[in-house]
């Protein structure tokens, strides 16, 4: 018995066991979310495809290293560090897009929070009421509509591609702007706080290629401004005269007035959340997910 115990006492005096102190373990958490953060960005965006294609090189490369196939492994060595940059420029649009969506993400402001409850709200409710009025006045009618709502992050270069307005909300001034054979009906509103700031500015088109073949550039447009800011995009469709609200890159469809407006008043109170957003009734198109 004695000598199965000082075997088993020796045994593990071969073994390292080594120090595992808070930071080590407060790194191995860091690592993990980044990890996880990195599987789902990939999954949610074509980079996932791209990468499955990378998989696929890579066992080939591992099958002619077992094999020795020196012809194979000599093209892969030599190639390698154009492959690199390859990659780097097939990946530019998602690493671009992971880019913005990390600058979205208030971290800093975070840290900073005093814990006050206080709610400023973006714009005023009689903004809402006018907003509303006339999306659904012009959804009546089947008159295009296109208005973007700033929110954190500022939509300066897309202005600047419009014509200045500056002036309050009203349902006369929006239906006015997008009434047929007018001036400034072609484009996108956008809208900071209580003001329209610009008409006819250009959005950029979403590039997703799981957006629903039936819509159109306008809907497209409204997509694509959600994918590249936390804005909120109201759109009226053309052709069928239906509400739909882009945001984070998903598209909700067929909305009524109360909906609409309950949409608002996340963003009036500085409160977007997309998942929430799910929560409320809108045919969603098969969209990105953020």
């Amino acid at each position: 018995m004695e000598n199965i115990l000082n075997a088993f006492s020796s045994f593990f005096k071969t073994i390292y066991f080594p120090q595992i102190h808070i930071t080590d373990i407060l790194e191995i958490l860091l690592i993990s979310f980044l990890l996880y953060q990195i599987i789902c960005w990939f999954k949610k965006s074509r980079a996932w495809t791209l990468l499955k294609g990378i998989a696929v090189l890579a066992f080939c490369w591992l099958f002619a290293a077992i094999f020795e196939l020196n012809t194979i492994l000599w093209i892969f060595r030599n190639t390698i560090s154009v492959g690199i940059i390859a990659i780097i420029i097939i990946f530019q649009p998602e690493l671009r897009n992971a880019l913005e969506q990390l600058g979205k993400r208030n971290f800093i402001a975070s840290l900073f929070d005093n814990g006050s409850n206080e709610k400023k709200e973006r714009f005023s409710a009689k903004t809402t009421n006018e907003l509303v009025k006339a999306v659904f006045e012009m959804s009546k009618n089947k008159t295009g509509a296109l208005i973007v709502i700033e929110q954190n992050v500022a939509l300066g270069d897309y202005e600047r591609t419009g014509i200045p307005i500056d002036a309050m909300v009203s349902s006369q001034l929006l239906v006015n702007i997008f009434e047929h054979n007018t001036p400034l009906h072609d484009g996108a509103v956008i809208m900071r706080n209580n003001r329209i700031v610009a008409a006819t500015c250009y959005l950029p088109l979403s590039d997703n290629l799981e957006i629903n073949k039936e819509l159109g550039t306008r809907h497209r447009a409204g997509i694509g401004i959600s994918e590249v800011s936390d804005s909120m995009t109201i759109i009226v469709s053309e052709e069928t005269g239906d509400v739909s609200v882009a945001v984070g890159g998903e598209l909700f469809r067929k909305l009524d007035a109360d909906n609409l407006k309950k949409k608002l008043s996340y963003i009036q109170n500085n409160s977007l959340d997309v998942k929430r957003f799910r929560l409320w009734k809108g045919k969603k198109n098969e969209g990105k997910t953020s």
